[in-house]
Formats: structure tokens, sequence, C-alpha cells
């Protein structure tokens, strides 16, 4: 039997989480962000199981940094890091966004 990861998100994710929803809301509609954080949700979840199925975020490769891994719900990328039987998601960010400068922001601080 494989075992079983706890997710955890941490307080940056969540706020992520929350702009991404209004932004769904207010440019689309109710339904469709309640759907759209359905899934996100649905894919975080997925990592109790398999957490090593994410890749590490082409941006942080150079700088050497090879802790975090990100999966995708498109076009929003999840970036997570593994410790012990824990996950933490630090970021869910839209993948159209200038990911090297928020990377840059919060993990090269």
């Amino acid at each position: 039997m494989s075992m079983k990861y706890k997710v955890i998100i941490d307080p940056q994710a969540k706020l992520d989480v929350k702009e991404i929803f209004i932004y769904v809301a207010v440019n689309d509609s109710i339904q469709s962000a309640n759907k759209l954080l359905d899934a996100l949700e649905e894919t975080c979840s997925k990592l109790e199981r398999i957490p090593e199925r994410g890749h590490i975020p082409p941006e942080l490769r150079p700088t050497g940094i090879k802790k975090y891994l990100e999966i995708h719900y498109k076009p929003y990328r999840i970036i997570y890091e593994i410790e012990k039987n824990i996950i933490y998601i630090h970021c869910v960010i839209d993948g159209r966004r200038n990911i090297q400068e928020i990377l840059s922001d919060r993990f090269l601080r």
C-alpha cells in the first residue's frame, strides 16, 4: 500500500486561489469560478497519493533550487514542496503571467 501524504496549502497559495476565483467570477461567472475552484482543489488533493508526479519548474532550474515541484491544471501552475509525508502548496499561478518574476519574489528573497 502506498503512503498517503497530507496536503497543506500555505497562506500565499490560498490568496492566489482567492484572487483567481475573484477574477474568474468577475470576468466570467460565479459558476465558472466555482467549477475552476473545485478542479484546482481536486488537482491539489491528487498529490496525496502521487506527489512525485510533478517536475521542477523550468524557471527554477538555472538557480539550482530543486526542492520545488509543479503540476498543472492548465493554464494554472501549482508549485509545491514535499517534506517527509507533507506536501506544502506554495503557489497557484496563472501560467500566462510572468512566472520568473513571481517565483523570484517568493523563493529567491
